[in-house]
């Protein structure tokens, strides 16, 4: 299923993934149903309202989790009422974004699309989404869709306030920007922290069970041996001293990280 902007991939028969391959940051946002209600994790970049896209594919009202604040993951959170953010991000999400200025955000969102944009998008007048979250996330807490439960695990480390989700009915794992492949995770901008990225990428390698990863760029779904990987990368980084601000570009099997 596709439409103008967004590509609609089914995962299996109550989640799917709303991907921007028009983009050069190939963001992706992912919708997951149960009997009650439905979890969209992320709202995309903002070229266009994601909304039509879910209301399409469900009639369930929408709980929207915030995997953190930034412009390319809270582009239609202006759309949806019931948005809940990690306690550490609440006052970004108020007030906005802290330590990217406007004009940078505005060259970011404008550049390199490969496919055309809708016609109300103006890249030079461009705002990120600015409100108050409906509830804040705390590490553990649960959501329940009805017969069907998310795991919010708070992971800084790219952000203060990043968070992943996980989907004990499918074993689904999604890492938001804590991991992904084909491009470098980042965590060199002053609001990051290399060592607690670190710590976030063993933190999540002890959760058991998962059957598949799903970061929210580039590649659609991971293997779980990935996780693997990570906790070695994990392991040589703190036993070189290298999860630590200015020390480049580590490339590990499956996925890289900038530091």
């Amino acid at each position: 299923m596709e439409n103008h902007w967004f590509t609609i991939s089914q995962l299996n028969d109550q989640s799917w993934a709303i991907s921007e391959y028009g983009h050069w940051e190939k963001v992706h946002s992912f919708l997951l149903t149960g009997k009650k209600r439905a979890c969209l994790i992320d709202t995309g970049i903002g070229i266009a309202d994601i909304a039509p896209v879910i209301h399409q594919l469900t009639d369930l009202p929408v709980t929207v989790v915030t995997t953190h604040v930034h412009w390319d993951h809270i582009g239609s959170h202006g759309s949806f009422e019931d948005i809940l953010v990690h306690e550490e991000e609440a006052d970004w999400l108020e007030n906005g974004i802290k330590g990217l200025p406007l004009s940078q955000i505005r060259k970011d969102i404008g550049r390199d699309l490969t496919k055309p944009a809708p016609e109300e998008f103006n890249p030079e007048t461009y705002v990120p989404y600015t409100g108050r979250p409906a509830g804040l996330i705390k590490d553990g807490d649960c959501i329940d869709l009805g017969g069907r439960t998310l795991s919010l695990i708070h992971t800084p480390g790219h952000s203060p306030g990043h968070v992943c989700v996980y989907d004990h009915a499918t074993g689904f794992l999604f890492t938001g920007d804590l991991l992904y492949d084909e491009t470098p995770v980042y965590a060199f901008y002053p609001t990051t922290n290399p060592a607690d990225l670190v710590n976030s990428w063993v933190k999540i390698a002890a959760i058991d069970n998962v059957i598949r990863i799903f970061g929210s760029h580039n590649t659609l779904g991971l293997s779980p041996a990935l996780l693997t990987e990570v906790e070695k990368a994990a392991r040589t980084l703190r036993a070189q001293g290298l999860d630590q601000f200015g020390t480049g570009v580590h490339h590990f099997n499956g996925f890289s990280v900038k530091f």
